[in-house]
């Protein structure tokens, strides 16, 4: 099936700021590839992300690259082979997903095969900050039943301690996003524990974390900048307890569906994560959500502007998205 591709960058502001480790960011720069083949139209959202390279004007250019490729009738399956995985390939593939979708009458859910989605709980995201303005806007969402915290700074204790004062009962989970040490880690993992944490995303740099192998982990520990597609698996063994599947690091929906079946299958805990983006970015994702470990779906929640039809959120509630949205 020939297809007609246009992609452009979209900007959509932060509600406040969104800080991490690595920085901060009061807006978004997102990737929206459209595919029509004439009737139908399908969309994909993927956020370029720095830390692997992207830029939203490389991620354009790669988009770009397949535009003779589709309307020479590339489809989603060769795709795969086509480009890497990563954000571009990432707006592709739900793009192709999307449109089939249209084309079909039929939702996604079925047409990869999986049970019908139900609304699930997501995570809340504490921006990395002060311990108190931390406490703050915990105290501010403690209803939210799953809290997570970014860290990855000098005082990361005094985080967690000031966020668990402000939301005595909300389960906690901890990214470090690379920031920490395995001396740290070893030293913080205990504690956290003891505060109610129930698992760190990444303490240690991808290209450091072998000093995982082999150690007590009495904190889990889930692979994220470790963890891209189905071929980083083996390299994770010893190391992780779970591995936090992002659409933007597996190329699309296809590749993630390959990745959570494999991990599951190697006895992996699984999160479903995102970057940044907007509804059209999680819509795809929360497919993945049946039976996973925890799921981290927040990105419109904090944004202080969304799409149209955008996903609907009753507190940390997450319902499937309208079909006038995607899939």
């Amino acid at each position: 099936m020939a297809v007609r591709l246009s992609v452009a960058e979209e900007r959509f502001p932060v509600a406040g700021a969104f800080t991490i480790s690595r920085g901060s960011r009061t807006e978004i720069r997102v990737v929206t590839a459209t595919l029509s083949d004439g009737t139908f139209v399908g969309r994909g959202e993927c956020v370029p992300y720095p830390r692997y390279g992207e830029t939203a004007e490389s991620v354009i250019a790669l988009v770009r690259s397949v535009a003779i490729d589709l309307a020479n009738g590339l489809d989603r399956i060769a795709l795969q082979d086509r480009l890497p995985p990563g954000a571009a390939r990432n707006a592709l593939d739900c793009a192709f997903w999307d449109l089939e979708a249209k084309r079909t009458a039929t939702p996604v859910w079925r047409l990869a095969g999986l049970a019908e989605p139900r609304p699930a709980t997501t995570a809340y995201t504490i921006s990395l900050g002060a311990p108190e303005a931390m406490r703050e806007k915990a105290a501010e969402n403690a209803d939210r039943p799953l809290l997570k915290i970014k860290l990855g700074a000098d005082g990361d204790l005094q985080r967690v301690q000031a966020v668990r004062a402000g939301a005595p009962n909300a389960k906690l989970i901890v990214d470090a996003n690379e920031g920490w040490t395995l001396a740290q880690y070893q030293a913080l993992a205990p504690e956290l524990a003891r505060l109610g944490v129930a698992l760190v995303e990444q303490p240690l740099p991808a290209g450091a974390d072998s000093a995982l192998a082999g150690v007590a982990r009495p904190l889990a520990v889930c692979a994220d900048e470790s963890c891209h597609a189905t071929e980083s698996l083996p390299k994770l063994a010893r190391k992780y307890d779970a591995v936090n599947i992002k659409l933007d690091k597996t190329g699309g929906l296809t590749e993630a569906l390959r990745l959570k079946r494999q991990a599951e299958a190697e006895g992996f805990r699984i999160m479903v994560g995102c970057m940044l983006g907007t509804s059209l970015a999680m819509a795809p994702a929360f497919l993945l959500t049946g039976g996973v470990d925890f799921i981290d779906l927040d990105g419109p929640l904090l944004l202080a502007k969304d799409r149209e039809a955008p996903i609907r959120y009753a507190g940390s509630l997450m319902f499937p998205a309208a079909a006038a949205l995607w899939g």
